[in-house]
């Protein structure tokens, strides 16, 4: 005979994040930490599942990086500037090659936030 009804748990993000990241640890059992966390391994691989798909659209993938020889000052003259850029003196220019004969050329002075912006559009593309 069944006298109360039992209620499903309520996982908060940080707990769902805490436990996929334990089963991602080098060396994890998924079914270990599913059991020592009182729920069905199925259900940790569900979270597995969401949790890195959602990263993987919020992170743009890693690409290789060639450091390659510096640019002599005149072809550095003679790259297309804009305006804020011709007002500052830098030195470096950081050239990323986005593959397929696509590059991104930015001084060392970039706005962080902005290039991220510009390669998070390209990675949706």
């Amino acid at each position: 005979m069944i006298t109360s009804v039992e209620r499903r748990r309520r996982w908060s993000q940080d707990e769902k994040e805490r436990l996929v990241a334990a089963s991602l640890a080098p060396g994890a059992s998924v079914s270990e930490v599913a059991r020592l966390a009182g729920l069905h391994v199925s259900q940790l691989f569900r979270w597995r599942k969401e949790l890195c798909r959602h990263g993987e659209a919020s992170i743009a993938p890693f690409v290789p990086v060639e450091i390659g020889p510096s640019a002599s000052p005149q072809e550095v003259a003679e790259a297309p500037l804009t305006t804020t850029a011709r007002r500052r003196k830098s030195h470096g220019i950081i050239e990323i090659d986005l593959g397929s004969g696509h590059r991104i050329r930015v001084d060392g002075e970039v706005d962080g936030d902005a290039l991220r912006r510009v390669l998070d559009a390209l990675a949706r593309r």
